[in-house]
């Protein structure tokens, strides 16, 4: 994909953290021609897109870097809050995209260089002709639901205390319904019913993309399965423990969704 030549926003990462000015609690991507203007030189630069009208670069920079007076660089999750919501989700996907550039320099076929194609976001090698696109993994997540509870459940992965509602990638040849039940049943050996679409979400951590169900319990007792998932029960939107998603992230707003519904069902409606 051609890269533009025009001044614009850069977002440049080393070591996987993103270059920032915060000031008052606001954080902004520095504007520029190019990162040369800052005293720094990427290993690998990408354009990302235009955003109402203005040019997207993403950079990566590797070894000891001099970091521009005023600036420095900050975890893309820490940034969520103080970057606007529009640059948060570009540098997500600017760091998609320079890993992808990082981890696709060979064809897997034959070994040969890869090319980037103009036409389009890809690489293809002059060798063989294998095409490459961008890494995505789709991971479905899923809020399921007995009355007014909702099932949460602590990882191996997560601190003490933190509770989630359920994920888990897709498989091959698995549809994200068949992957919604399946991750249930493998997780905390209950069934579901009534699986809804929710929304989804690109998540840069590497390169997921989560899509949000809802879904009904059926039947079954839980069960956790101890290699993932190591606690699990109903929760009630009066009992949700202290430690969940933050809003941020999609099972946040699974969570809040939740949460919502049962506030709205228990109102009274003459007031």
């Amino acid at each position: 994909m051609s890269q533009k030549n025009e001044p614009g926003l850069w977002f440049i990462f080393w070591r996987q953290k993103l270059l920032a000015s915060v000031e008052g609690g606001n954080a902004s991507i520095p504007y520029c021609k190019s990162p040369g203007e800052l005293g720094l030189k990427p290993v690998r630069t990408c354009f990302v897109g235009d955003l109402d009208g203005t040019a997207c670069y993403g950079a990566e920079c590797a070894g000891q870097v001099s970091i521009p007076e005023g600036m420095i660089f900050h975890g893309l999750r820490r940034l969520f809050g103080s970057l606007a919501d529009s640059h948060f989700w570009i540098a997500g996907r600017a760091r998609e995209i320079l890993d992808w550039e990082r981890t696709h320099q060979y064809c897997s076929q034959c070994g040969a260089p890869l090319r980037e194609k103009t036409d389009e976001r890809a690489k293809v090698c002059p060798g063989c002709g294998l095409v490459n696109y961008p890494r995505i993994s789709p991971a479905i997540i899923v809020a399921v639901i007995r009355g007014n509870e909702i099932l949460l459940a602590r990882a191996l992965r997560f601190p003490n205390g933190f509770y989630s509602v359920l994920a888990g990638f897709v498989e091959p040849g698995e549809s994200l319904e068949e992957s919604v039940k399946r991750e249930v049943r493998e997780e905390v050996g209950i069934e579901i019913k009534n699986i809804r679409y929710f929304g989804s979400q690109p998540w840069p951590f590497p390169n997921s993309l989560m899509i949000g169900f809802t879904a009904e319990y059926a039947e079954g007792e839980i069960s956790v399965d101890k290699n993932e998932i190591v606690d699990a029960g109903w929760f009630t939107a009066k009992t949700l423990p202290e430690k969940i998603p933050g809003k941020i992230s999609i099972a946040r707003r699974l969570i809040d969704w939740f949460t919502d519904s049962n506030a709205n069902a228990g109102a009274n409606p003459d007031h």
